[in-house]
């Protein structure tokens, strides 16, 4: 795995070419995770092609399902990863087990499969992305880990409205061996120290905010690095 900040965040940023990524990772002193979102490509192997230019400058690249977290795109993100091999990969919570055991099926290096579920705006509760189904923490975490599920993805989180629901997550996740928690949505600079800060005291191996929307040139579709800087600059203040 990337090397962390403190051991413990790393945070993932759209890069739409080699370029790119090596001035957000720059900007971001080596925390960073550059992405894709697979929604942007109309076939496997134009997607595998960008990975593997990514991986020109990074041991480790994420493969989103794009559209704002649409679960239809969780085998287009799988075949990916088959051809590409980049290292940690999204899915809804139904099908993250799945995708683990087939990756492995494949001999397919270690790959991190998160596991996407939304808030509720209760705190103590989620909601599955596929269903629509409501499940305690609680009972859900203990699921996760009877099918092995290492990461789990909060989207939209949109920037702290559901903080103390994601801060909640975390803990019960850390507590049950979860080795890490994604928040995803509306996250920028002007909330990521609430967000770090609430999270910074929880025992958990690995916590990626996912942070595309706020820093991303609308015309050239690349990250900002001076975002990724500014952003990095905050988290560094709340810790």
């Amino acid at each position: 795995m990337t090397k962390r900040l403190y051991d413990k965040f790393l945070f993932n940023f759209l890069a739409n070419d080699r370029d790119n990524a090596a001035a957000i990772m720059e900007a971001g002193s080596g925390y960073v995770v550059p992405g894709i979102v697979s929604d942007k490509f109309e076939s496997i192997e134009a997607a595998a092609e960008k990975v593997a230019e990514l991986k020109s400058v990074t041991e480790l690249v994420s493969i989103g399902l794009g559209g704002g977290g649409d679960t239809t795109n969780w085998k287009k993100v799988l075949d990916i990863a088959v051809a590409s091999i980049p290292g940690h990969i999204n899915q809804p919570f139904e099908t993250s087990p799945y995708a683990k055991g087939y990756l492995e099926g494949k001999n397919i290096p270690k790959q991190l499969v998160n596991a996407l579920v939304q808030p509720t705006g209760e705190v103590g509760t989620i909601k599955m992305a596929n269903s629509g189904k409501f499940i305690r923490v609680e009972d859900f975490i203990e699921i996760a880990v009877a099918l092995g599920i290492e990461s789990i993805k909060m989207m939209p989180i949109k920037g702290t409205q559901h903080l103390e629901e994601l801060i909640y997550l975390t803990k019960i996740a850390a507590k049950r061996g979860i080795r890490g928690i994604e928040p995803a949505g509306g996250i920028d600079a002007s909330n990521i120290k609430d967000i770090i800060a609430g999270v910074k005291d929880i025992d958990i191996e690995l916590f990626m905010p996912h942070i595309f929307g706020s820093t991303i040139d609308k015309e050239t579709e690349a990250t900002i690095p001076s975002k990724v800087r500014e952003i990095i600059s905050e988290v560094k203040g709340a810790l």
